[in-house]
C-alpha cells in the first residue's frame, strides 16, 4: 500500500510539474524584505539580457517565505526564496512533509543589519546593552527576579543620552531580520547584566525567553515587511530609530544615517571583517524540481550566480550586498548551478 501511495505522489507530482510549465512562464519568488531588492535587480538583469518576463517577486519575510516554498511542488507554489538566515529544521521538515524534498541553498553574501534614524537627528551611539535595555520587555530586578521594562526615555538607560522618547521601528516575528536581530543584538545585550549568566546556566529556556522577548507597550513598533515605509516614518519622525538591512540604509543614504553599535559604524569594511557587530548571512533556496520544467528558471539562476551579480564589483555590491570571497563564491556558484541538493 505504501508503495502504491508513493506512485500516486509521483505521479501527481509530474502532473503538476507538467501543469506548471504550460500555466505559467514567469518565475515565482518570496521571502525576506533584505534580500528583496538584490533578487530584484537580478530579474531586471534577466529580463533585459534574456528577452523572458521578469519573476514575479513578493516580500513576505523569511519566515513566510519558507511557508510558500515548502507549501509544495507545482504552478500554485513558489520556485524560490530569499533568507535573511538559514533554513531552520523544522522548515526542512515541513518542505519534506509537501513532497519539496531536493531544495539547493545559495548564501550569497553578508549584510548588516542596521539601526539608523534621519539624517536631521543628532548622532547618537548606542551599545548592545542600551540597546537590549531600551527594547526588552522585561529587565532584571537586581533579585533575581524582573520587572516591565520601564525605561521611556533614552536618557533614563544614560544620562548621555537624548532626553527623548524611545521610538524603535523594526520587524515583525516572521522576518528573518528580527530573528537576526534577537540573536545578534537581544542576547549579547543581555548577557552581560547582573544574573543573566546564573540563569542561563540555571535555565537556559527562560534566559531565551527574556533575552528574546521584544517590548509591546509602545518603544518597539511592528512596522510590518515594507522597510521603505521604516524609512518614511523616520524621516517624519527624527526621534525614532529604525532596524532593518544595511542595503536599505545604504540606498536611503541621502535621507538616513547609521547609529553606530559599540562604537562601530556599518559599511563594507567593517560587515566582512566582523568588526561591525551585527553583521549576518543572507541567502536563497531553489526548488529543484522545478528547474527543467519552468520557463527561464535555468537563466535566472546563471544570471544570479554571475561574476557580474555577485563578484566584488559586481551590481549587488553597489547595492549594498558584501560579496562572499573567491573561494566562497565558486563554492556557491558550484553547488547551485550543479542543483547540490540541501544536506546532501
Amino acid at each position: 500500500m505504501r508503495i502504491l501511495k508513493l506512485a500516486v505522489l509521483a505521479a501527481v507530482s509530474a502532473t503538476a510539474l507538467t501543469t506548471a510549465a504550460s500555466a505559467r512562464d514567469q518565475l515565482k519568488i518570496v521571502g525576506s524584505s533584505t534580500v528583496f531588492p538584490y533578487s530584484q535587480a537580478v530579474s531586471e538583469e534577466f529580463a533585459n539580457k534574456t528577452g523572458k518576463a521578469a519573476p514575479v517577486l513578493e516580500s513576505t519575510g523569511t519566515g513566510g517565505g519558507f511557508k510558500a516554498f515548502c507549501g509544495g511542488v507545482g504552478e500554485d507554489h513558489a520556485d524560490i526564496t530569499g533568507a535573511s538566515r538559514a533554513i531552520k529544521g523544522s522548515e526542512v521538515k515541513l518542505c519534506a512533509d509537501n513532497g519539496v524534498t531536493d531544495i539547493s541553498e545559495a548564501l550569497i553574501g553578508y549584510d548588516g543589519l542596521s539601526i539608523a534614524h534621519a539624517r536631521s537627528a543628532p548622532d547618537i551611539d548606542l551599545t548592545e546593552e542600551q540597546i537590549f535595555k531600551a527594547l526588552a520587555a522585561e529587565l532584571p530586578d537586581g533579585n533575581g527576579g524582573f520587572v516591565a521594562n520601564p525605561n521611556k526615555k533614552w536618557s533614563d538607560i544614560d544620562a548621555s543620552l537624548p532626553q527623548v522618547d524611545i521610538i524603535a521601528f523594526g520587524p515583525p516575528p516572521t522576518s528573518g531580520t528580527r530573528d537576526a536581530f534577537v540573536e545578534l543584538v537581544m542576547h549579547d545585550g543581555c548577557a552581560g547584566l547582573p544574573g543573566m549568566a546564573d540563569l542561563k546556566k540555571a535555565d537556559g529556556d527562560k534566559w531565551n525567553e527574556v533575552c528574546s522577548r521584544m517590548r509591546q507597550d509602545g518603544p518597539f513598533v511592528e512596522a510590518g515587511e515594507n522597510d521603505n515605509l521604516i524609512v518614511q516614518r523616520l524621516e517624519a519622525d527624527p526621534n525614532a530609530v529604525g532596524i532593518f538591512g544595511y542595503s536599505f540604509l545604504y540606498e536611503n543614504s541621502d535621507k538616513l544615517k547609521a547609529v553606530k553599535v559599540n562604537g562601530v559604524e556599518p559599511n563594507f569594511d567593517t560587515i566582512a571583517d566582523g568588526s561591525y557587530p551585527v553583521a549576518r548571512p543572507l541567502y536563497f533556496y531553489v526548488k529543484n524540481a522545478h528547474r527543467d520544467v519552468i520557463p527561464g528558471m535555468k537563466e535566472f539562476l546563471e544570471e544570479y550566480m554571475s561574476e557580474a551579480a555577485l563578484g566584488p564589483d559586481g551590481y549587488l555590491a553597489e547595492r549594498g550586498l558584501t560579496p562572499l570571497s573567491d573561494e566562497k563564491r565558486a563554492e556557491v556558484q558550484k553547488a547551485v548551478m550543479e542543483g547540490m541538493k540541501l544536506g546532501g
